[in-house]
């Protein structure tokens, strides 16, 4: 017997009892954005691998160890996208949409890391991103704060909390970094191994270590609030007071640092202590040089990127109501006569109701085994069609969710009344 095949380490299959929450929060998200105004982009899996070497960083995790890459049939060097900025930067200013424009995009799909694979965090991973271009000051910041705190609520999580900093700018951030570069090569011997690797290639990553021995040191650390230039630090102020305004809750982390070398001034993470180490569902901040540095325009730019696999996970843990998608009604139908009446029946009822989830018995069965598949599909009611009924020009109404209720009768005739009544529904 031939070998199985089975997927790929990593990454994981989303089988039908997971893609209702996957459609619920994917549903939720579409419509928050659009009601922001922001616009879907889509851009290709597949880039040029330099098209990350120049966005993300060459001494980055991400370039250095993680992407998956190949040299094509032509020879060319070709990368699966491991984040979606650089995508949808190449996108904008390839298509002219950034000069002298602003922009508020979004977009949603699977990226690849070539990461050891542990709980909140695959080979292949999904995630949902906004991007602002052209919008200069803190409330676009604050917008995108306030989006996602929405967000959380309209989701039902709680206990998630916003932390936030400054970067500042890639000047201040260079005198900074010398700062670093002393501090931490007087404490050489007591830093782990990543960190002594870190000190000459991107020093401020390791402020963020969870090394046991080097945290301590990292927590000691020179602050870049004390390095910052003057442009940021109001930038910073405003964004707090806007925040403030709207009453949304955040902690100042001056050790805050993302991981992207395109990162400047903002900075900011949603974190939950219910799914261990991989506690931020969503970060982001601004990247004011990144559209110049990718060889168009100088035109600041704010987003955010969340993992749909964590969010998920986290509204499991807490269990955050999804919009289940189990039919409204199950048809069950009994004798040759109710199967072709109910077939009929079934395409009027969708045309008169487009709002209802029915599902038609196929494939025979008798009545016991059909309400037993009714019962499994979750539906709330079973309509039952059988040649008595046909004959009396009626079909059974038997609610499932609740044991004691009783069934009820309803004339074919008044059906599409008695469905949108029951039910809740409109026609239309």
């Amino acid at each position: 017997m031939a070998k199985t095949i089975q997927s790929i380490r990593g990454m994981h299959d989303i089988l039908p009892e997971q893609s209702t929450a996957w459609q619920s929060l994917e549903s939720t998200v579409r419509q928050l954005l659009s009601r922001y105004s922001y616009r879907e982009v889509r851009t290709p899996i597949l880039e040029v691998t330099e098209l990350f070497k120049r966005a993300v960083g060459e001494v980055t995790d991400i370039v250095e160890k993680e992407m998956y890459t190949f040299a094509d049939r032509n020879g060319d060097s070709l990368s699966l996208r491991p984040e979606g900025t650089a995508s949808c930067v190449r996108a904008g200013i390839e298509h002219g949409l950034f000069y002298n424009q602003q922009q508020r995009l979004w977009y949603t799909g699977p990226m690849f890391r070539h990461e050891r694979p542990q709980k909140g965090r695959y080979r292949q991973f999904h995630q949902v991103g906004v991007e602002t271009f052209g919008i200069q000051g803190p409330d676009i910041d604050a917008e995108l704060i306030a989006l996602s705190a929405r967000l959380w609520q309209e989701l039902g999580l709680k206990q998630v909390r916003l932390e936030i900093n400054s970067l500042g700018t890639p000047a201040s951030r260079a005198v900074y970094r010398d700062k670093l570069i002393e501090y931490f090569s007087a404490h050489f011997d007591q830093l782990d191994e990543e960190a002594k690797q870190r000190l000459q290639t991107n020093p401020m990553r390791i402020l963020d270590t969870k090394h046991p021995l080097t945290r301590p040191i990292a927590d000691a650390a020179p602050s870049l609030h004390d390095y910052l230039d003057p442009e940021s630090k109001q930038h910073f102020a405003q964004l707090c007071s806007m925040l403030e305004a709207m009453g949304i809750e955040y902690l100042i982390n001056p050790r805050l640092v993302r991981g992207l070398d395109y990162y400047t001034r903002t900075v900011f993470e949603w974190i939950t202590e219910e799914l261990g180490a991989q506690g931020t569902i969503c970060a982001g901040g601004r990247y004011d040089g990144l559209v110049k540095q990718m060889g168009g325009h100088d035109t600041p730019a704010c987003g955010f990127a969340m993992g749909m696999e964590r969010l998920l996970e986290l509204m499991q843990v807490q269990d955050s109501a999804l919009n289940a998608t189990r039919p409204d009604i199950y048809l069950v139908l009994a004798g040759e006569s109710a199967i072709q009446q109910g077939m009929v029946l079934a395409e009027q009822l969708r045309t008169a109701l487009p709002k209802l989830k029915l599902q038609i018995n196929t494939g025979g069965g008798s009545l016991k085994t059909q309400m037993k598949r009714a019962d499994k599909s979750g539906a709330s009611y079973a309509l039952i069609l059988g040649e008595h009924e046909l004959a009396a020009g009626e079909i059974g109404f038997k609610p499932m969710q609740n044991a004691e209720a009783k069934q009820l009768s309803f004339k074919l005739t008044e059906l599409n009344q008695q469905l949108a009544t029951q039910l809740q529904i409109t026609n239309h």
